[in-house]
C-alpha cells in the first residue's frame, strides 16, 4: 500500500525549522483532516517528535488525533507507544496524561493495554497499564462498609 502523500509531507516537515516547513505541515494536516482515516492513526502518532521547533503547531496534530473515535485513537497509541517513546517521549507523556484525565477514555485505555499486554507483554505498555489502573483507583469512590 502506498503511503499517503500528506503523511509523507507531515514527516518531512515535522521539525518545523522554517516558516515554509510550518506552512507545509499545516496544509498537509488540513488536507488529512478533510478525509480522516482510522488506518492513518499509527502513522499520524509517529509524526510527533520532541525536536519540533513549533510545539504550538504540533499541538494541532494532538487535537486532530483526539478528534477520532476514542477507541481507534487509543488502539493506535498503545500499538505505537514503544516506537513513539524513542523520538517523542514528551508528546507521549502529554497524550498519556490527556487520556488519564478522561475517566471513560482511561478505562478503555487500561482495558486495551491489559488485552495487548496479555497477548504480547511489553514493559512500557505494562507501566502505562499500571498508571491507568492507579489513576482509576484514585478516582473511584471507595465504598465504606456500614458498621
Amino acid at each position: 500500500m502506498q503511503e499517503n502523500i500528506w503523511i509523507s509531507i507531515l514527516k518531512a516537515n515535522k521539525l518545523m525549522r522554517s516558516p515554509d516547513e510550518v506552512t507545509a505541515f499545516e496544509n498537509a494536516l488540513a488536507s488529512i483532516a478533510d478525509r480522516p482515516q482510522d488506518e492513518d492513526l499509527p502513522d499520524l502518532h509517529l509524526i510527533l517528535d520532541d525536536r519540533c521547533e513549533q510545539p504550538e503547531v504540533m499541538f494541532s496534530l494532538i487535537h486532530f488525533l483526539e478528534s477520532f473515535d476514542v477507541s481507534a485513537q487509543i488502539q493506535a497509541f498503545v500499538t505505537v507507544v514503544p516506537q513513539l517513546m524513542l523520538v517523542a517521549s514528551e508528546w507521549t507523556r502529554i497524550l498519556h496524561s490527556r487520556i488519564l484525565n478522561d475517566g471513560d477514555a482511561c478505562r478503555l485505555y487500561r482495558d486495551t493495554l491489559h488485552s495487548l499486554n496479555s497477548q504480547e507483554p511489553n514493559f512500557v505498555r505494562q507501566l502505562l497499564e499500571e498508571s491507568a489502573s492507579y489513576n482509576l483507583n484514585k478516582r473511584e469512590p471507595k465504598l465504606e462498609l456500614a458498621r
